[in-house]
């Protein structure tokens, strides 16, 4: 019978050494153009990485665990005050849970197998580990039909590349024009509420 209560155990847990991490994101667009229009041809493909870390010495690439249900969810307020102001529309909500890769190797997890299946939006999202934990993302979305004023005609490509150090249970908000992430990440083990 001990082998039964083995089994029900997650994934992450028969190796103490490798923490597993539970990641929701919200992906979103504006309904209308926020402000004047964008040259979008002025845009840099470099990423925004925020801080330094000390190279780990290690490969350690992530390994995916499992997507989580919506009622596992902790951003579904945050989802509804979206919908809600008319300004901005949902167009993914998905968490999953993983372990983290080793600083500076940017090895994630395409949105496909995430759960994401929005036309247009493809991308990697990335979690990483060296002195601190880092989520970052290599997003592109071409919205069918950029809102009015945004300088954009359909089928434009906009790009999101960031990455940021993050902490246990606040929301992280990654910011472009056209769309957005908001993001929160948290101990698979021993989870709580977020804002709390």
């Amino acid at each position: 019978m001990l082998w039964l209560a083995l089994l029900a155990l997650p994934a992450w847990s028969q190796d103490a050494a490798t923490p597993g991490y539970h990641i929701e994101i919200i992906v979103f667009r504006a309904n209308g153009a926020q402000g004047g229009g964008e040259n979008w041809s002025a845009e840099s493909g470099a990423g925004n990485t925020v801080g330094e870390e000390n190279a780990s010495g290690s490969s350690q690439v992530g390994r995916f665990i499992s997507t989580l249900g919506a009622d596992q969810f902790q951003l579904g307020d945050i989802e509804s005050k979206l919908k809600s102001s008319g300004a901005y529309v949902p167009v993914a909500h998905v968490a999953w849970a993983q372990t983290a890769s080793a600083w500076g190797t940017k090895a994630g997890f395409p949105l496909q197998k995430l759960g994401v299946d929005v036309p247009g939006l493809n991308g990697t999202v990335y979690l990483q580990r060296g002195q601190y934990l880092h989520l970052g993302m290599a997003l592109s979305y071409a919205i069918p039909a950029p809102p009015a004023g945004l300088g954009a005609s359909p089928g434009t490509e906009f790009k999101l590349n960031e990455d940021r150090r993050v902490k246990f249970y606040e929301r992280n908000y990654y910011d472009h024009p056209a769309f957005g992430v908001i993001a929160l990440v948290t101990p698979a083990q021993g989870a709580r509420p977020a804002g709390r």
